[in-house]
């Protein structure tokens, strides 16, 4: 296709107009770069030569000089934070907050920088009154999550239940049903029954497959002298999540025992074993035969589970239960082998969150380090480790 003539005479034009434009944003860009403090500059130098003290000095100087660097102040209070610097943080986002002619929205989030400041300073009462007041602003989202943390680290469960009925979480429903089982657990400890089995009515409400309310209810029957109902609860969490089997494992003996017959839970916990193999439960199911049984029976139960499910902390109770067994001259091998190999299950009888992987020799509902509601699986690390 051939080029007319005046779309030749635009080339020039085209090439004059995007001189002018670049010319323009060079002046521009000059300007601005004048108009920035010295000390600015000074604290990209500081920062260039790994110097963040000093840098940190010289950015709070051009902070207090220039009213207009909104951002730099959010960043120096968010990095004061980070640095455990509370009382520094604090300072800079309340002088944020009383700053003349700061728009509507970046005083919100000036006032949720504050109360982020006195969470991490402890100083709870101050940040709930914030998160609350914050709570019909734009950033009630934020300030509902924050507020739900204030009530779980206060142990405020009826508080914590209300703000997450109004949340739009999907973990909303277990987690309310946790916060009723600890309200049980408290009734449960000063002996109101009535109060507990209303709270895990409630819990099993928000959450059908709450294993820890089919837990605490069978608590409640024992406690109440009621052994058969007690099992007849705790054999639901099978259709639950049979994992948790290990953890009722002896309440259920106990229950048995009361009933005068421990030889029947027995059977139905090893019955339990070859269905759904666990260390935990293998471990519990060890200590019933070592009691009820022998030496002998213990030892010919860890074989028979060792064949099926091998691992290493199996093996390690395999040689356990066979130390009283052999002759003296043996034993000294086997509490070699015993002790080599606890060096290497040590690290493996933890319990890992399935959220943000922190370790724990105990069990727990709630994660410690990440604050996950039944994040934990009742199982090892090396079980869990095995299924991957």
């Amino acid at each position: 296709m051939e080029l007319e003539y005046w779309q030749l005479l635009m080339l020039p034009l085209f090439f004059a107009l995007g001189w002018v434009a670049a010319r323009v944003d060079i002046h521009h860009v000059v300007r601005e770069s004048r108009e920035l403090p010295r000390s600015y500059f000074q604290g990209l130098n500081f920062l260039l030569s790994e110097q963040p003290d000093k840098a940190i000095d010289a950015f709070l100087e051009v902070a207090r000089s220039d009213t207009e660097t909104v951002e730099l102040n959010f960043a120096l209070g968010g990095l004061f934070r980070r640095r455990g610097e509370t009382e520094r943080a604090i300072r800079m986002h309340q002088s944020l907050i009383e700053r003349d002619g700061l728009g509507e929205e970046i005083r919100l989030q000036a006032l949720m920088e504050l109360g982020q400041d006195y969470l991490k300073a402890g100083l709870l009462d101050r940040a709930e009154d914030i998160f609350a007041k914050l709570q019909t602003s734009s950033l009630q989202d934020e300030a509902q999550r924050q507020l739900l943390d204030i009530y779980q680290l206060e142990k405020e469960w009826e508080k914590a239940i209300a703000i997450a009925r109004e949340r739009d979480d999907p973990c909303s429903g277990k987690n309310i049903a946790h916060f009723h089982c600890e309200l049980a657990a408290n009734e449960l400890a000063r002996s109101n029954f009535e109060a507990a089995e209303n709270h895990l009515t409630e819990a099993k409400t928000a959450h059908r497959q709450c294993v820890r309310a089919s837990l605490l209810s069978g608590d409640i029957a024992l406690q109440q002298d009621k052994p058969e109902v007690a099992i007849a609860v705790w054999q639901k969490i099978e259709q639950q999540d049979a994992a948790y089997l290990a953890l009722v494992a002896g309440r259920m003996q106990e229950a048995y025992r009361r009933l005068g017959r421990p030889e029947e839970g027995l059977a139905l916990l090893r019955a339990y074993l070859e269905r759904y193999p666990s260390l935990d439960l293998l471990d519990s199911v060890y200590q019933l035969e070592l009691e009820g049984a022998g030496q002998d029976a213990a030892y010919q139960m860890v074989r028979a589970e060792l064949q099926r499910n091998p691992s290493l902390l199996a093996l390690e109770k395999l040689i356990s239960a066979r130390l009283p067994l052999v002759a003296n001259e043996s034993h000294a091998d086997l509490e070699l082998a015993r002790t080599i190999i606890q060096g290497y299950t040590r690290r493996l009888a933890r319990y890992r969150c399935n959220d943000c992987g922190f370790r724990a020799r105990q069990f727990y509902w709630r994660c410690p380090a990440c604050g996950g509601w039944e994040t934990y699986p009742p199982r090892r690390a090396e079980e869990f480790d095995s299924s991957l």
